[in-house]
């Protein structure tokens, strides 16, 4: 899952996506709300996590653009106020879900995992293929009933590949969805974490490489 991350506090904004990249997301981070619009100007997002009062441009505009757009990406939208007036307000803008602060990190990555299911057509909670099992909410995956243990970039390529429901799925779209935007395009490590992805999964091999075009489960 991509995510992007807008906070002007740049301590919190910094935390909350160190946490979210421990999830095995993959994670941005910008402080205001110009550099929000050129991010989504740019990159294809699953969620947003949106500060509303932001610098430069306000996070009520950032939501507008996004909206008016007609991007999939979903918005969870944060304050510091917690009245139910603004609450409202910001859902009628066009925020999908609306946290205040201070939040529970847990609640957030619920909601933001909540989000992201919303962007693709609907999967089951838990993702299975080819005896593989996969639960993002718990960062569980088995194979064949046996747990294999994933660091959060293996777990984040196999969730890919799991929701891609049997599609090849190429390099430059893991690197999207799986890594964030510092990450150089001509890296080998997708090729990397694949092998070694496979390698943890053990035998016989399920994913497999189409030559030229990339992997598929």
């Amino acid at each position: 899952m991509r995510v992007l991350v807008v906070e002007d506090e740049q301590l919190l904004a910094d935390a909350v996506a160190t946490g979210l990249r421990r999830e095995a997301m993959a994670v941005d981070v910008v402080y205001d709300g110009a550099a929000a619009l050129e991010r989504i100007g740019v990159n294809d997002y699953d969620v947003v996590v949106l500060d509303r009062d932001l610098p430069l441009v306000h996070g009520d505009d950032v939501c507008r653009k996004i909206v008016e757009l007609g991007m999939p990406t979903r918005v969870l939208m944060l304050t510091a106020s917690g009245d139910v007036s603004d609450r409202v307000e910001g859902l009628e803008i066009g925020a999908d879900d609306y946290l205040p602060k201070p939040f529970a990190f847990s609640e957030l990555t619920a909601r933001v995992r909540a989000l992201g299911r919303r962007t693709s057509l609907p999967l089951p909670p838990v993702l299975e293929r080819a005896g593989i099992k996969l639960d993002p909410n718990r960062r569980e995956v088995f194979r064949e009933g046996k747990e294999v243990q994933l660091a959060p970039k293996e777990f984040a390529v196999l969730e890919v590949l799991l929701r891609s429901e049997g599609a090849v799925v190429s390099a430059e779209q893991l690197l999207e969805k799986a890594w964030d935007e510092n990450t150089d395009p001509f890296t080998n490590v997708v090729r990397v974490t694949v092998m070694t992805l496979r390698r943890k999964l053990g035998e016989p091999p399920v994913i497999v490489t189409v030559p030229g075009s990339g992997y598929r489960i």
